[in-house]
């Protein structure tokens, strides 16, 4: 036989593209278009309809970027249509190939009742099957003419990505809104031309399947007249049933699909956008699930549920119904599909409190997996806090998306930091935005890792970030493919039908321990630093109200808890630890809400922290230590007049001024308080740290060493740092001026200012304070580079195999050597508030109030010794997708703590990133709770959610070594129950002498319901 294949091939997709899709509409009639342009934001339906609108053409441009046009389209289904499948299509002039991030509308009746969604991808919306002919359609169309802000492909930089710097030049022209017929036939005919072309092209040259398809292919489209497409639809169809129908072989891979439409909750959009994103794609969602009854949609993200619920009621009822049917299935159980990095330990585990509260109050139904496919790496106590959230599973996609390294599972066991095992999958498709392609089903099968072990993998399908969701074309592909020979096998179910079968099925997978890094976008430990330090600190103030808001709950008559506050507060926060917000990879819009976020966030907790404190009781003067462990340092008075005084661990202490070990000393640039000596340089640097205790120089090299590098990543700008940023940079050692700014027995201080670049300026203040060996830097920066990242270094002499660095509920080891390309892709990592570094005998750490990516390297020395480098990565200044981020004022500390055990990096961190408190008070309250034991650390304090008035405590290991202690409490103690992260009892803990029995495993999170007497 003569290979016809080339030919074949060729006068199928023709006959496809040019007449069969074409002829899907057999027949349409313009709408009349009338036009409103909304000033300002988007307004509600009623005052939309109330507008008053002008007649408005097809071919006209229309849209100001973020801009709402609103269109009055009214017409007739003309009378000889009776019978037949009628809809509306609309297309607002779509560009690009991304159906998401660009026009969208949501479709009203005239009664305010949203329909269903336009978006590229999705233009149709249905009148009515049959017609009755004659009918009037009368819709109120919002548009949202949302710009493409990624247009050029990260060639360029935009103005776009902020409604103060966009302009009001109209962004679309609007194509076409017209009433049409749908031809049944000739759309079945689009679909199954399309399923079988895809899995022939993807078939080999040498498969009998392929060749068998391409003649069907051929001798059916002998039968297509191309005078009535029409009229031949059904004879082409029914040529083509011979090869739909074959079944796929025996042990052919299964993929389970679920309808998803990955919104993110803010990213090349403001969060005023995804609101009204969410109720256009979920109104997709639900009339689509209305046409289809095996439709099962998959859809995370409390914050989006609440987001409907609150505006658009008649969607959020058709939720409520399609959740009932089976047909809606709420998965993941956290407020947002939050970073996977950065947020402290508490916000993941409130992440997942609210997250899976809002589900079980509104539907009645507790999630079991984690869902999220799409943050950037993700931290080694996720499956701990995930199981003791009640979760049985955890999926995530991004992992694929590695530089170096290919990831060696699909479907294994992810066993955290403290021993934690839950069964994980990564879905071989390679996208959360799957469509069923031939590509998309070939590339799931070529990919998994799992075979001969396992047989099925998940696939979330649907059109994301505002695309609309799952589309009735894709529905129809997964039918076609639900047992096709040459294709793997596709059923629709629910997440937790898959995963039941996937752990059945491969119970003895393979187990992987640690962090699950991405070897990509590391830059997002550090983009956006405000960003970034607004989360840090709003953590801790949260941390800090709740404390003293449940101490004076305990001791004030006539206090009321917060509850409510508190709760909005979190949520705030939580919001904001979405994995396009925190990271730092938004638009402007974004960046610049996120801030004026956290300033009201800090104003609201810093009230209700010092309305709780001024509940203890007034005329006096108290200092107030949210801290978990005992402190001995220096506060300031209110003049600013330093202290020394002594805070128990969550207690408060009358402001006395408490002798130190040995005053400081301040001579020339020397500053030395008897436990460490620092010296600092003419250009600024530190030329020696001497700790005194120990008797060694700390510094190999000069230490808090300031570098800017060139930062261009290869393609993603706010998200990537890449490896050849090392290749090109300048030490700044011009240091501008160095003179000592305060010279106190309780503090010394050296100053050094510096000017680079742009017009950059640095002033650090070097701080040695007496009793404690910590070392600050004060940072202020005035930052105007572009493509740049400053560095800060510090060069211990120490041999060390590895460094420490603090996640949430412990601490991750990371080799400092390079030995395999796993080790050497991680030259970028993140840590929150620490990092050690340590041989036997001694150790160094660095601490930071603000700060996420760092490096650690290390060489060895001509002397044979071997110095190990820390370096925080400061600021950045990349300009896509927003051209002027991290620009302007910084201000941040970050500290070298010499002679430092873990259990002392642990200790100033949290020091660090809580200060004391100096308050007028008179009340001297015992702490809540006083934890005894190595390794037992008080990470919250706050009363049970249910307002019960019971007392709630978590604590976790933090040394990661087995620990024993009790927890004694400032209250009469009637009982005590350890519980799961929703405060749910698990079982009665020990009371021995007052007191509760601790015994935690490495790294151990614990949450205990106290009872009061």
């Amino acid at each position: 036989m003569h290979d016809e294949s080339r030919r074949i091939e060729e006068r199928v997709q023709r006959l496809h593209d040019q007449r069969i899709k074409t002829a899907v509409y057999a027949a349409t009639v313009p709408f009349e278009v009338e036009a409103w342009q909304a000033p300002g934001e988007p307004v509600p339906f009623e005052e939309a309809a109330a507008a008053s609108y002008e007649p408005f053409s097809m071919g006209t441009p229309w849209g100001p970027p973020w801009g709402t046009t609103w269109f009055r389209m009214r017409g007739q289904v003309p009378a000889e249509w009776a019978g037949k499948r009628v809809e509306a299509v609309i297309d607002l002039g779509f560009v690009g190939d991304w159906p998401g991030n660009q026009a969208e509308a949501l479709v009203h009746l005239t009664d305010g009742t949203p329909l269903k969604a336009v978006n590229p991808l999705n233009q149709y919306v249905a009148i009515a099957n049959p017609a009755r002919g004659g009918e009037s359609v009368d819709y109120l169309v919002e548009a949202a003419s949302n710009p493409d802000i990624l247009a050029d492909n990260f060639s360029k930089t935009t103005p776009l990505g902020d409604k103060l710097t966009a302009g009001d030049k109209p962004l679309y022209t609007f194509r076409a809104a017209d009433i049409a017929i749908l031809d049944e036939e000739v759309w079945h005919l689009d679909l199954d031309v399309q399923v079988l072309r895809e899995l022939m092209l993807e078939l080999g040259e040498h498969d009998p399947r392929r060749h068998e398809i391409a003649h069907a292919l051929d001798r059916a489209m002998d039968l297509l007249d191309l005078d009535d497409v029409s009229g031949s639809a059904a004879a082409v169809r029914e040529a083509l049933q011979p090869v739909l129908s074959k079944p796929a072989h025996a042990s052919a891979h299964t993929i389970s699909g679920v309808g998803h439409a990955h919104i993110d909750s803010a990213w090349l959009w403001p969060i005023r956008e995804t609101k009204r994103k969410t109720s256009r794609t979920f109104s997709n969602v639900t009339s689509l699930a209305d046409e289809y009854d095996d439709f099962i949609f998959a859809c995370s993200q409390a914050q989006q549920y609440e987001w409907v619920r609150d505006n658009y009621p008649k969607v959020w009822a058709r939720i409520q119904e399609s959740v009932k049917k089976g047909q809606w299935a709420p998965v993941g159980g956290m407020w947002v599909e939050s970073d996977g990095n950065l947020p402290g330990g508490e916000a993941v585990a409130r992440q997942f409190i609210h997250g899976k509260r809002f589900f079980m109050d509104h539907f009645g139904i507790e999630t079991k997996g984690v869902w999220l496919p799409d943050s950037f790496g993700y931290n080694a106590a996720y499956p701990q806090i995930a199981k003791l959230a009640g979760n049985e599973w955890f999926l995530t996609q991004k992992i694929s998306w590695n530089q170096t390294n290919r990831f060696p599972h699909h479907t294994f066991w992810w066993e955290g930091i403290d021993g934690t095992r839950i069964f994980t999958h990564f879905p071989p498709v390679d996208t959360y935005n799957a469509r069923f392609s031939g590509e998309e089903m070939s590339r799931a099968v070529r990919n998994y890792q799992e075979k001969g072990g396992a047989s099925r993998s998940l696939a979330p399908f649907g059109w994301g970030d505002g695309g609309g969701g799952p589309t009735r074309e894709i529905m129809e592909r997964a039918r076609r493919l639900a047992d096709l020979e040459g294709s793997a096998k596709v059923v629709v179910e629910h997440p937790d039908e898959f995963f039941a079968k996937a752990r059945e099925e491969y119970p003895d997978a393979p187990v992987w321990v640690g962090e699950l890094y991405l070897e990509l976008h590391r830059a997002t430990y550090t983009s956006q630093a405000r960003t970034k330090q607004g989360n840090r600190r709003s953590e801790h103030l949260l941390r800090e109200a709740e404390l003293w808001a449940t101490t004076a709950a305990l001791h004030a008559p006539g206090y009321g808890y917060p509850y409510e506050k508190l709760d909005r507060l979190w949520k705030t926060v939580l919001l904001h630890q979405f994995h396009d917000i925190l990271p730092g990879s938004s638009i402007a819009w974004v960046h610049r809400e996120a801030e004026a976020e956290y300033a009201r966030v800090a104003r609201e907790l810093h009230a209700l922290t010092a309305e709780a404190v001024a509940a203890l009781g007034t005329g006096g003067t108290r200092v107030f230590n949210t801290s978990p462990h005992d402190r001995a340092e220096v506060v300031r008075t209110a003049d600013g007049t330093p202290v020394y005084v002594e805070v128990p661990a969550s207690g408060s202490a009358p402001l006395t001024d408490t002798a130190p070990p040995q005053p400081v000393t301040v001579d020339g640039l020397v500053l030395d308080n008897g436990l460490v000596r620092v010296e600092v340089a003419e250009d600024g640097t530190l030329s020696s740290v001497r700790d005194l205790r120990a008797g060694r120089e700390v510094l190999a090299e000069p230490g808090n060493l300031l570098r800017l590098h060139t930062d261009l990543p290869n393609y993603w700008d706010a998200w990537d740092i890449d490896k050849h940023y090392k290749n090109r940079y300048t030490d700044l050692l011009d240091a501008s001026s160095v003179t000592v700014v305060e010279q106190d027995p309780l503090v010394g201080a050296i100053r050094v200012e510096r000017s680079f670049g742009k017009g950059s300026t640095i002033t650090q203040t070097i701080t040695v304070r007496a009793g404690s060996p910590r070392i600050d830097i004060e940072t202020d920066i005035d930052w105007h580079e572009t493509e740049k990242i400053l560095k800060a270094a510090f060069p211990v002499d120490i041999r060390a195999p590895h460094s420490s660095a603090e996640i949430q509920f412990g601490h991750i080891q990371r080799p400092t050597h390079t030995n395999t390309s796993w080790e050497a892709a991680r030259f970028e990592v993140s840590g929150h508030r620490w990092v050690h570094l340590g041989e036997p005998g001694y150790g160094v750490a660095v601490i930071n109030d603000s700060t996420y990516g760092h490096d650690v390297s290390r060489t060895v020395r001509e002397d044979g010794g071997t110095t190990t480098t820390v370096r925080l990565s400061l600021v950045r200044a990349p300009r896509i997708p927003d051209p002027e981020a991290d620009q302007g004022r910084h201000r941040f500390t970050y500290a070298l703590l010499p002679g430092a055990t873990i259990e002392d990096a642990v200790a100033e961190g949290y020091s660090l990133n809580l200060p004391l408190r100096v308050a007028d008070a008179a009340g001297a309250p015992e702490p809540v709770v006083s934890a005894e034991g190595e390794g037992v650390t008080v990470e919250a304090v706050k009363l049970a959610d249910d307002a019960s008035g019971d007392v709630v405590v978590r604590l976790y290991e933090s040394r990661g070594g087995r620990a024993t202690g009790t927890l004694r409490t400032g209250f009469p103690l009637a009982g005590a129950r350890i519980t799961d992260l929703l405060e749910r009892p698990l079982e009665e803990a020990e009371i021995t002498d007052g007191a509760v029995a601790i015994t935690l495993r490495p790294f151990q999170i614990l949450t205990l319901r106290l009872r009061r007497g």
